[in-house]
């Protein structure tokens, strides 16, 4: 089925997310935790872009290699960030050449070292519902896009976000993935308020947390607050690494129950390239049974 099938299907969807490999042994690293996540049977799993689509080569190469060496269905990502109308082209022809027609469309974050503003190429986009556009322009695809629970870093308000993911839907997308959901109040109220407005999935991003300082670091850059019942858990285990993990574990297994209670369309493990605290959630929602 298509992803966007898969979504609006009986049992809960899965899927992983990892994040591209900065040389050869990472990539060794990253292939070895995605043979272990195939035994779970994902719907599609992903590989991002690094900052400011740094690692633009590599997380091409590594979604070809999934698409070529795995049974798993690969989501390619794509970005506006430095890229010309003529270059993105080029990145999805790369895509369709080995056979992968699921891209997730992203305008991107700007690059690190500037005012923090976004740019965009002057022969490029501005925006992901033209990215969107562009993609379906080029071919039989189909097209995920972002959606951020806790509010994009540049957004007034929760109706500008659902604005902008009917601008998405109206350019073409069919499905959406969230950053990662720490607050599953938050997640409801986009996906109700989007629903009211147009029929497009939206799945919650999941990350199991193992590390404190990781996770801190990747608040602030996602601009996804930490929810102080979160922050309080996590802070009675600091420095007990192995306490850390079975309450990073714990609280992603409620948050994942809750959401799934309440309708939520499946699950998008995020998982830092590590396999073993997301087989840990899927184990405790049962989910390898409904596979």
């Amino acid at each position: 089925m298509s992803i966007p099938a898969e979504l609006r299907a009986a049992r809960p969807s899965v899927s992983f997310e990892f994040f591209p490999p900065k040389d050869d042994r990472g990539e060794a690293a990253l292939m070895d935790a995605i043979r272990r996540l195939e035994r779970a049977r994902p719907d599609f799993v992903s590989i991002t872009y690094g900052a400011g689509g740094s690692s633009q080569d590599r997380t091409v190469h590594v979604t070809e290699r999934i698409a070529a060496e795995t049974s798993l269905t690969p989501l390619a990502h794509l970005t506006c960030v430095g890229a010309s109308v003529t270059q993105l082209r080029q990145v999805v022809g790369q895509y369709a050449g080995v056979g992968i027609r699921n891209v997730l469309a992203l305008r991107g974050d700007p690059p690190r070292g500037g005012d923090g503003s976004w740019v965009a190429h002057p022969d490029g986009l501005s925006h992901a519902d033209e990215l969107v556009a562009l993609i379906k322009s080029l071919g039989d695809f189909t097209v995920g896009v972002a959606a951020f629970p806790d509010g994009h870093p540049e957004s007034p308000n929760l109706e500008h976000d659902v604005e902008v993911l009917v601008r998405k839907a109206d350019a073409g997308a069919e499905f959406a993935v969230t950053q990662m959901v720490f607050d599953a109040h938050s997640y409801l109220r986009l996906r109700d308020a989007v629903a009211a407005r147009r029929d497009l999935p939206i799945t919650p991003g999941l990350m199991p947390v193992t590390n404190i300082r990781q996770i801190a670091r990747m608040s602030e850059l996602m601009g996804t607050p930490l929810p102080a019942a979160v922050v309080d858990r996590l802070a009675a285990v600091d420095g007990d690494p192995d306490a850390v993990r079975a309450v990073g574990v714990q609280i992603a297994t409620e948050l994942a129950q809750a959401m799934l209670a309440e309708g939520a369309p499946g699950l998008h493990f995020i998982t830092m390239n590590h396999s073993t605290a997301t087989l840990e959630v899927f184990e405790n929602l049962g989910l390898s049974a409904a596979r």
